[in-house]
């Protein structure tokens, strides 16, 4: 299992929990899974986010894997100019 911590509107679209346990080996699968058991987090996962795995920023990298040990944390993507 892989300890995520949820920031923001993440947050609050998974019953407000800040940290959620999902069963993934790679980023794909940690979204996937992330969206079937919290459905309101799907549409913003399907937006895109930004996910910290032991301090470095994901943001395309689907098959970047994950280590039951890493710190893992999403991040609503933003945007700006």
């Amino acid at each position: 299992m892989v300890q995520v911590v949820l920031w923001g509107s993440l947050k609050r679209a998974a019953h407000g929990k800040s940290e959620v346990e999902v069963e993934a080996a790679d980023i794909r699968q940690l979204l996937a899974r992330l969206g079937e058991a919290y459905p309101d987090l799907k549409p913003q996962l399907d937006r895109g986010v930004s996910i910290s795995i032991d301090g470095l920023i994901y943001t395309n990298n689907w098959f970047q894997p994950i280590r039951p040990t890493s710190e893992v944390v999403l991040l609503p993507k933003l945007a700006g100019g």
